[in-house]
């Protein structure tokens, strides 16, 4: 399925690569930093993100940052199919840029088609060579899978915007400098058009954060409440009242990339090995759902393989972005489970003292962030059946009423 570079792509592949073996040490094991940190402590995520910044600084220096990004907003002015083989190419390396280039590939393909030129000179650069963090402000306790319920309200006053009301599932929240945010700016029309999409600075006094220790331990997601934040109106992307059409497209390039994310450290490959090594390949039921994660990891890499391919050759991908997150989600999980089985009573066992410094273990339990960031599977299922299948939207009765008038607990 996948066809072999053309001259000019294995010229650039190559090109990469080298840079790369000058620039970073190759992936030695299961315990590559970039992995993330093994002890759920402030201080080793704190050391986590020093390490990502540091190789997001040196990836743009090298002039290998946002490979499809014009060259007067700081990329390589390169194509898609160049970013997928610098892509193929740097998941060799023990690097990582996390959650930065996450953040990055959310607000900065936003800003370069909805955002003015003032905006794109001002925060491009720095985003992508990391000295400025982003996270992304959009669901609410009451405002979910229905984004467009947003009750954060944003006031205009004189020549600023301020903001009052509460975030929560916000990832690196605790390390933004930056964040986009979704409120509402006219209660008085229906939902979809009284919404505005701004960029405020998380350093200014009125912005709470407070994190959400998950199951794990980690300290990945947020609540954020703001009281009477300030951010100027050339902060506003798009206008006010015009927010909604930016937020659909955040959320889409955010689905996607999830999807189309490998993770290496996850083989089912490793899970063979480590059961012919302890015998419990000969079990006939152990085979079977070895066989079956095995297949569900080849589906993936084969539509991942599909999507990219149609990139290289020009195409449209005909994979959606929706089938791979939903699918990513959920067989990921599964996986977890296996490995966890597979590891009988020791898998129980979470951190340093588990197998593998408990990599399977924090893959399993974190199943909530696989299945609901990004949009939930519901969600996602949805727009396959409207987009892929023509099935008819679930009848709606709030899209001409003011949102004032919407009935809403609280």
């Amino acid at each position: 399925m996948r066809r072999a570079d053309t001259p000019e792509e294995a010229a650039f592949r190559a090109e990469a690569r080298a840079w790369l073996e000058t620039n970073a040490q190759r992936r030695q094991g299961p315990y590559d930093w970039s992995l993330g940190p093994r002890v759920h402590s402030r201080a080793a995520e704190d050391e986590y993100w020093e390490k990502m910044k540091s190789w997001v600084r040196t990836r743009f220096d090298g002039g290998w940052a946002a490979i499809t990004w014009a060259r007067e907003h700081g990329g390589r002015g390169g194509t898609p199919a160049q970013a997928i083989l610098f892509a193929e190419e740097q998941a060799a390396f023990d690097v990582s840029s996390g959650y930065i280039d996450a953040a990055v590939g959310l607000i900065g393909p936003a800003l370069i088609k909805y955002g003015t030129p003032e905006q794109r000179e001002r925060y491009l650069r720095p985003m992508l060579r990391g000295d400025e963090i982003w996270c992304q402000l959009f669901s609410e306790p009451e405002a979910g899978s229905d984004l467009a319920a947003v009750r954060t309200r944003g006031l205009v006053e004189g020549d600023d915007l301020v903001l009052n009301g509460q975030k929560v599932w916000t990832t690196s929240a605790q390390y933004a400098d930056w964040g986009f945010i979704v409120c509402r700016t006219n209660p008085d029309v229906p939902k979809h058009d009284g919404i505005t999409f701004a960029l405020v600075d998380m350093r200014q006094p009125g912005v709470e954060v407070r994190p959400l220790v998950t199951m794990k331990g980690d300290r990945h997601f947020n609540e954020v409440f703001f009281k009477d934040v300030r951010t100027p109106l050339t902060n506003v992307v798009n206008g006010l009242g015009r927010g909604w059409s930016v937020t659909t497209f955040v959320l889409m390039n955010e689905g996607a990339s999830i999807g189309t994310t490998s993770h290496a450290q996850t083989r089912v490959g490793d899970l063979v090995a480590d059961a012919m090594r302890s015998g419990r390949f000969e079990d006939a039921l152990v085979r079977e759902r070895l066989g079956a994660g095995y297949v569900e990891e080849r589906v993936l890499a084969l539509l991942q393989a599909r999507l990219k391919r149609a990139i290289l050759d020009g195409r449209r991908p005909d994979v959606d972005g929706s089938v791979l997150k939903v699918f990513t989600a959920e067989s990921g999980h599964r996986k977890a489970e296996l490995a966890a089985w597979l590891q009988g009573a020791e898998g129980l066992l979470a951190g340093a003292s588990a197998p593998m410094q408990g990599l399977w273990q924090d893959s399993l339990l974190a199943r909530g962030a696989m299945t609901v960031g990004g949009g939930t599977v519901e969600v996602h299922r949805n727009g396959l059946g409207e987009r892929a299948l023509g099935l008819p939207k679930e009848p709606r009765f709030d899209r001409d009423r003011p949102f004032k008038d919407l009935r809403v607990s609280g």
